[in-house]
């Protein structure tokens, strides 16, 4: 590179380190050093995490400063804040389904997405960029408060979006009974939750939930499945979106992988699955 040439502009965030037990990561301009139960390697060196500016361990309160912050994820701006279950607000591996997202949306004429369980609304904020108008379903108040605070900062209030705090298999219910029907569906359930004054785990429920989707889906309708869950991996998603939506149209592709970050130092921090369904 000459003294002249612009320098590469470094991305808000990146997986620094990663092992036993535990990750390092930069937000912006803050490092945060947190559990991840998947992190079994050694790490790289001591150097890095000697310069956290955040720690968490369950059961006690964050160390280090706690006010708000914003970055910038594939220019879609995103308020962190620590909370209270180690999150910050953003789960970077869903930056990878990001550009699939989008080429979807792109790829039809004013599309209609669901995003149920949208947490900060980074997918919903990525399908309305795009041109989608955007149905935001998560059962948390203050979930859905955050996300609309992340439409202010990505400059998208304008945006075709309807922020719902609603539970999702309700919603579901609900729409297959008003006959409604969406282009794209985005998922991203918990491992386990609330429903309708039950505790439910997603292993038992995924199956329900999966079906639920299809009867509000268009025949030609793309689906991004993600889940956390141990037990639950790439197959059995694309299992159940192929039963569910593959003898309803001709050949869908599912794409099913891993949900994984990779640092620098030669760490992998494997997250869980993804599954993309798309005509």
């Amino acid at each position: 590179m000459s003294r002249n040439e612009p320098r590469a502009e470094r991305p808000d965030y990146e997986l620094l380190d990663a092992g036993l037990g535990r990750r390092l990561e930069r937000f912006g301009s803050r490092v945060v050093d947190r559990p991840a139960p998947t992190a079994a390697g050694w790490r790289s060196a001591p150097e890095p995490w000697a310069r956290a500016d955040l720690r968490f361990d369950p059961g006690a309160d964050w160390v280090g400063p706690l006010d708000p912050w914003t970055i910038e994820l594939d220019g879609l701006g995103m308020e962190l804040r620590p909370t209270a279950s180690g999150g910050l607000g953003v789960y970077p591996e869903h930056i990878t389904n990001i550009a699939w997202l989008g080429a979807q949306v792109v790829s039809r004429e004013q599309p209609t997405v669901l995003n149920l369980f949208a947490h900060t609304g980074l997918a919903t904020l990525a399908a309305a960029r795009a041109g989608a108008s955007v149905v935001h379903v998560d059962a948390a108040r203050g979930a859905v408060a955050w996300a609309r605070r992340n439409a202010e900062l990505s400059g998208l209030v304008d945006r075709p979006i309807r922020w719902l705090v609603d539970d999702a298999m309700a919603f579901a219910a609900r729409e297959a009974r008003r006959g409604r029907r969406y282009d794209g569906i985005v998922l991203d359930p918990p491992s386990f939750g609330r429903a309708a004054n039950r505790r439910w785990r997603l292993v038992d429920e995924l199956p329900e939930l999966v079906a639920a989707c299809r009867a509000i889906a268009t025949d030609d309708a793309f689906v991004l499945l993600t889940t956390h869950t141990t037990g639950i991996d790439g197959d059995d998603l694309a299992t159940l979106l192929g039963d569910a939506f593959g003898a309803h149209r001709v050949g869908p592709t599912i794409d099913a992988e891993r949900l994984v970050l990779t640092a620098e130092s030669g760490a992998h921090l494997e997250l869980g699955w993804s599954a993309r369904l798309a005509r």
